[in-house]
């Protein structure tokens, strides 16, 4: 019988987490429904995100995703993370991959939930937004 391995080059899910204002929040899709079922109390239907309102609620969430193999990166600072387009332009793309989404006269302007959203955002035609974060 052989011994078990670990595959050491297993990649592990990374969640950004933000913090806006009084909550922490993230978007994630989980494949596994149990995963969603332990923090659905959390997940706020009408933002298609998780929503935490208490230290003690995130930490327990953060433990529970952790021991599953998730690798969590909270920002407290939006910068890097927000984009823009023009009010004008399509943006069905850009606002299912944000976090929050906030509109002026000429512009729609999202956080985004990581990264690599950011990156798609731009590739689709928006911009870095450079000015006083709405959120």
């Amino acid at each position: 019988m052989r011994p078990s391995t670990v595959d050491g080059t297993k990649r592990r899910k990374a969640i950004t987490v933000f913090r806006i204002g009084r909550i922490w929040t993230f978007k994630h899709f989980f494949a596994d429904k149990e995963t969603f079922k332990e923090l659905a109390d959390h997940y706020s239907r009408d933002r298609y995100r998780f929503e935490f309102l208490t230290e003690h609620e995130r930490d327990g969430a953060f433990e529970r995703l952790k021991d599953l193999g998730f690798e969590i990166q909270v920002v407290d600072d939006l910068a890097g993370y927000v984009v823009s387009l023009e009010r004008s332009s399509k943006y069905a793309p850009v606002l299912k991959n944000s976090i929050e989404y906030a509109e002026t006269e000429n512009e729609r302007i999202f956080l985004m939930k990581d990264p690599a959203s950011v990156e798609e955002a731009l590739q689709f035609g928006a911009e870095k937004y450079d000015g006083i974060t709405p959120f």
